[in-house]
């Protein structure tokens, strides 16, 4: 768990499941695979296993401790949906977020078919956001797993955006960030590619944030786009309010 979330569209993290592996092009240069090994190496118990996918039974029960509401990002160091994580033990995450009706969950997946064959058997309370991510149009096909699930906020990553997305499917989605790969090898972002999804999103009435542009040196390229900032979120109802879009 850390709180103050460096993260800039959340303010916590929960990881009841570190770990994760390949599964499309966006994890070729995964900042939390990094992370992980680093932690290892430091002689964190936690990550004695690396970036091998590990429950953290522990660690279920973290979120009731908190006294303040938060907005927590689930797993940012690994995917809740991975085949190696039980249906029991994702249940009991489910669970423990319908026990925290304070805080908001984002919980963000690449395996979108698991999810699917998993959502009608998980209890899905309104404080739970659900994502895919979609780094680029070969990857599309996940947004139709994610709106047949009974979350009320549904949402996109897309990051790192590594190609155009001219068509992205938008009905039934609440939000959706952008953002450019950042770290070593990161790979470009076009800003043509940006424009067009904030377009779609306007379009579609769906609230847009830009996250950053990334690069090796992202606290400096910024997160500005065409001189502004975006950075609307999703209200805390089913759809977002009329002030998020842009």
């Amino acid at each position: 768990m850390a709180l103050g979330s460096s993260i800039e569209w959340t303010e916590a993290t929960w990881n009841p499941v570190t770990g994760c592996s390949p599964v499309s092009a966006g994890c070729a240069n995964c900042y939390a695979r990094r992370f992980a090994l680093r932690l290892q190496a430091a002689g964190m118990l936690k990550y004695r296993n690396g970036f091998e996918v590990t429950t953290h039974e522990d660690e279920l029960l973290t979120p009731q401790g908190w006294k303040k509401n938060r907005i927590v990002f689930l797993c940012s160091m690994g995917d809740l949906f991975h085949e190696k994580v039980p249906p029991e033990f994702i249940h009991r995450v489910f669970e423990v977020m319908q026990s925290c009706r304070q805080h908001r969950f984002q919980v963000l997946t690449k395996r979108s078919q698991r999810l699917r064959q998993l959502a009608p058997a998980l209890p899905w309370p309104d404080n739970v956001w659900m994502g895919v991510t979609v780094e680029d149009f070969h990857n599309v096909n996940r947004i139709a797993d994610l709106t047949v699930t009974p979350a009320k906020v549904k949402f996109l990553s897309v990051e790192p955006l590594l190609s155009d997305i001219p068509n992205l499917p938008l009905q039934g989605i609440d939000w959706v960030i952008v953002g450019g790969e950042s770290g070593p090898g990161a790979r470009p972002i076009r800003k043509e590619w940006v424009l067009s999804i904030r377009d779609q999103c306007r379009k579609a009435r769906v609230a847009f944030y830009f996250k950053q542009w990334g690069g090796t040196r992202k606290h400096a390229n910024g997160r500005t786009l065409d001189g502004r900032i975006y950075d609307a979120m999703p209200s805390a109802a089913d759809q977002p309010a009329a002030s998020a879009f842009f």
